[in-house]
């Protein structure tokens, strides 16, 4: 299974796809997945391991995402970072952009400074690309976050 820890409770990873792969995603601690890709909902193949997933989907089109898009994934992640034990699946279908964008705005919303958390997610997953639009869309959100937490 394609999956990085960037920190030990929150992974990176590419499509899972099958039974077997989300069975191995169980074993690893899982319990939250992110999931960001439109090509398939992760849902039924969850459902037996008792995995809780947001199916998230969005196109890798190189376009800017809009706030709600991270809204609705931040909220997932923070609230599962906030039960103890829990361990939260980012992924996309090759966790390489729509992915990485997420966890981005998970970790800053966690309290990570944002070049920090890129080379973090780099130096762990040299895959990841943090195209400029997906990072201006990212600190877009982060500014709205930021003044309704005001």
């Amino acid at each position: 299974m394609d999956m990085t820890w960037v920190t030990g409770r929150i992974a990176v990873g590419g499509g899972i796809w099958n039974g077997e792969n989300m069975a191995e995603v169980a074993r690893a601690g899982v319990t939250h997945i992110i999931d960001m890709q439109i090509e398939f909902d992760d849902t039924a193949l969850a459902e037996p391991h008792g995995i809780q997933v947001l199916w998230s989907p969005v196109d890798d089109d190189f376009q800017p995402k809009p706030e709600k898009l991270f809204w609705r994934g931040v909220e997932f992640g923070q609230a599962a970072v906030d039960e103890p034990g829990t361990k939260v699946l980012i992924h996309c279908a090759a966790g390489v952009h729509r992915a990485p964008m997420m966890a981005l705005a998970l970790l800053c919303s966690l309290g990570w400074n944002l070049e920090k958390a890129m080379d973090l997610m780099q130096a762990r997953r040299p895959v990841v690309d943090f195209p400029d639009v997906y990072v201006n869309s990212v600190e877009r959100f982060l500014q709205q976050q930021a003044s309704s937490n005001r």
